[in-house]
């Protein structure tokens, strides 16, 4: 994604965010003078993989413009339990209004990048890709997918409109595999990608006799997907879909499938425990 745009991104997250919270104002902040100037820490209770700092530091440069933000680590490092991330200097009206907005959106992307880098790290050695979904938080899409990308995963489309993914739905209200698959073809402008998901080996057949490229294998077992892997050969790219698990990962990626799909990287998320702490 260029840069201009992951940043039009992170500024509506942060207005939301922020407007969802301070609303007509922080009525707390206002127990403070205006002008009190104070520095604040950033520290983690949790090991982690980092992610979200360009949402975090939007935050505090939204309520104060000459804010200072000093990392001490970077989207993507390895962090430890009791470690600093980052320190802030700023007006206090502004880092109390901030803090909750930005602590937030950086515990959810740390925690969505922390849980991807679990699963890559599971299949070190292995070709194959692991891949997320569209199972997101709500809003937070394209933030949740730049999370993934810093845990060593992979995107798949964004939404509906940037790629063509055929559903059990889609085939049998089509009309069938091979009429669908044509439509599809015939839809598809250059740079869109057209995938199909099959049940079973006979419509594993059916879609590569009717030229799939892309093949989403639903819920196969492992005996299965190797089936299905020996079967294909190399007329199209295979990917792994459906109760796939952490404990499971590895064997399904030993099975030769080009791709894992994992709806928890991005739905089941467990937030890394961050505090800030005022200094002066």
């Amino acid at each position: 994604m260029p840069e201009s745009e992951l940043a039009s991104h992170i500024r509506r997250n942060v207005t939301h965010s922020l407007d969802e919270d301070i609303a007509t104002g922080d009525l707390s902040a206002q127990l403070l003078s205006a002008t009190q100037i104070s520095t604040a820490q950033i520290i983690t209770r949790q090991s982690a993989v980092l992610c979200g700092t360009q949402w975090f530091d939007a935050c505090f440069l939204m309520q104060d413009p000459n804010c200072v933000i000093n990392w001490q680590a970077a989207d993507g490092d390895k962090i430890s339990a009791g470690q600093t991330l980052c320190e802030i200097q700023g007006h206090t009206r502004a880092l109390l209004s901030a803090e909750r907005s930005a602590l937030n959106l950086l515990q959810t992307l740390s925690g969505t990048a922390t849980r991807t880098r679990l699963y890559v790290d599971e299949v070190a050695g292995i070709n194959v890709k692991i891949m997320d979904t569209r199972k997101t938080l709500p809003g937070l899409r394209q933030a949740q997918k730049y999370a993934v990308r810093t845990g060593g995963g992979h995107n798949q489309r964004v939404g509906l409109f940037d790629g063509i993914l055929i559903k059990e739905n889609h085939i049998a209200a089509a009309g069938g595999i091979k009429l669908v698959l044509e439509q599809a073809h015939r839809l598809a402008q250059p740079g869109i990608g057209v995938q199909i998901e099959v049940e079973n080996m006979a419509q594993l057949d059916e879609a590569l006799n009717a030229g799939a490229k892309l093949i989403l294998l639903d819920n196969f077992d492992q005996d299965g997907l190797s089936a299905a892997v020996k079967h294909t050969g190399n007329r199209a790219e295979l990917e792994a879909s459906g109760g796939i698990t952490l404990a499971t990962l590895r064997k399904v990626a030993l099975t030769g499938v080009d791709r894992i799909s994992i709806g928890a990287l991005t739905k089941d998320v467990e937030s890394l425990d961050l505090s800030m702490r005022f200094r002066t």
